[in-house]
């Protein structure tokens, strides 16, 4: 078992020829063993079995919505920079899911007296936690104003993994309206020889970028490049040269 754990962790942390196919195929099936397991679970629950646990299971699901979660959590972020609004949010979210429910099968399978009532109940709570919860979580984040809105994730048409042979990250650089390389070709502007443009995104196309690539506002350019080329980039791109001003 060691050995496999082992193995398992070297190759996760290698590169290999086709990593990325493999583990987008992984991740199918993780999201389809999930699918098959929550149909098992619910052929195990009768609804009108869950009428009997409705008064109980009520009262330990506001229990742990409304005493127990956020105790623990207050107790446990005591020391944390996060105000206190951040943190009721923090106590509201403690979803419950599927782990509470596979481990009241366990009862169920050794065969103990009332294990079913057990089952019942933990499912009842779970399901009480993912509608109350779960579908109030905005609505709570934005009574607490703390909700912001997530950060444009750019789909690119490539990917790009790092390795020992090739040292560098794929880095976003937008060019904004100010930019003194608008209107300028690529070959003009004397990017660093380690920073490679291999994509240009504008608005919803995709620009394999050239030499003679003339750049525009809010262009974002897609660059493989290191951390140094990263920062020569940016003192390119967002340097702001007011009117009748010129860097000799």
């Amino acid at each position: 078992m060691a050995s496999f754990l082992t193995t398992g962790l070297i190759m996760g942390n290698s590169d290999f020829l086709h990593k990325k196919s493999l583990m987008r195929f992984q991740d199918g099936v993780a999201w389809l063993m999930q699918i098959a397991m929550f149909l098992v679970l619910g052929l195990l629950v009768f609804p009108s079995q869950l009428v009997s646990v409705i008064g109980i299971g009520l009262f330990i699901s506001a229990f742990l919505m409304l005493g127990a979660r956020p105790l623990a959590v207050f107790l446990t972020l005591f020391f944390s920079k996060m105000d206190l609004k951040e943190k009721v949010l923090v106590a509201w979210i403690g979803l419950r899911g599927a782990v509470p429910i596979i481990l009241a099968t366990f009862p169920l399978l050794a065969g103990i007296p009332k294990a079913e009532i057990l089952f019942n109940l933990v499912f009842f709570i779970v399901l009480t936690s993912a509608v109350l919860q779960g579908s109030s979580i905005p609505w709570v984040a934005r009574k607490l104003g703390v909700e912001a809105s997530l950060p444009d994730q750019s789909s690119y048409p490539i990917t790009y993994g790092p390795n020992d042979r090739v040292k560098g990250e794929l880095i976003e650089v937008k060019v904004p309206s100010h930019s003194p390389v608008v209107g300028k070709q690529v070959v003009e502007i004397g990017f660093p020889k380690e920073a490679l443009i291999v994509l240009i995104r504008r608005k919803d196309e995709f620009l394999i970028s050239t030499g003679g690539t003339v750049l525009e506002p809010e262009d974002t350019l897609l660059i493989v490049g290191n951390q140094e080329a990263r920062s020569k980039v940016h003192a390119l791109v967002d340097r702001f040269e007011p009117p009748g001003e010129k860097h000799l």
